[in-house]
């Protein structure tokens, strides 16, 4: 990989990157000659070793009456770097110890309803983690699906997470199904009812997902690629909730 990936990589914009690379180039020199060296004007270069020094990679001297800047030596990236990560997990701390309050303040909105989109087999994967991880902080471990299409084009969304089931036992999570036509195979901690097939015309493969507050969408576009909607609602999610169950007592 070039340097200049690396330092993109790093967190420098190409102007950073220009200034950075003048100054380990020339070593010790004042801003015009590493402003003419990088190839932008003087202010601007000025300001980028200022944001330089922020980020601990240059330093700086007087000698006469001219102020030379100077690059520290490479390895104060790594540094720089880990500085980055401790002050990251001092965030994520700070963060986590707020969540009551900033889940109560969202509380208090009212709860309006949000709608995500996603596709592929990467929007898929989202959408399944995002069963698990709800289902995982809920009290009640039961969510509820809906689905339709044959047993191998219903096997289509779980080729997004083929261990997806696995991960759902392991946390205790159950799922009870209601399959239009067949049903597909039982996985453990699962139930699974059928209706019947309602039209001679085949249904693409798609689910509904109740769970944990929430509803969501997948199917097939036109091109056979997956696509998903999620709502989060939890008007939206105890009236779904409420027909499955309905649906769920009315067959065998």
């Amino acid at each position: 990989m070039d340097i200049q990936t690396v330092l993109k990589n790093f967190g420098l914009s190409d102007k950073e990157i220009a200034v950075y690379l003048a100054l380990i180039t020339l070593g010790p020199s004042p801003v015009r000659i590493i402003a003419d060296k990088a190839g932008i004007n003087r202010g601007t270069a000025y300001d980028i070793l200022k944001s330089l020094m922020d980020s601990g990679l240059v330093t700086y001297y007087h000698k006469e009456t001219k102020q030379y800047f100077v690059a520290e030596p490479p390895e104060r990236l790594i540094r720089s770097l880990e500085n980055k990560q401790e002050k990251l997990e001092s965030v994520k701390k700070d963060i986590r110890q707020s969540l009551p309050e900033l889940k109560a303040i969202f509380e208090r909105s009212g709860n309006r309803p949000v709608v995500k989109y996603y596709e592929g087999d990467k929007g898929m994967s989202q959408i399944l983690t995002d069963v698990l991880e709800t289902m995982k902080q809920s009290s009640d471990k039961v969510y509820f699906v809906y689905s339709s299409g044959t047993a191998d084009k219903r096997r289509h969304l779980y080729t997004a997470m083929p261990d997806f089931n696995k991960k759902r036992m392991a946390k205790d999570i159950q799922v009870k199904v209601v399959s239009l036509g067949l049903g597909g195979e039982m996985s453990g901690l699962d139930e699974r009812k059928s209706l019947p097939e309602l039209t001679d015309e085949p249904i693409k493969m798609t689910h509904e997902l109740i769970y944990g507050g929430k509803v969501a969408h997948i199917g097939l576009d036109e091109a056979g690629n997956s696509v998903g909607v999620v709502i989060e609602n939890e008007s939206i999610y105890r009236l779904q909730k409420k027909v499955f169950e309905y649906t769920w007592q009315q067959l065998n």
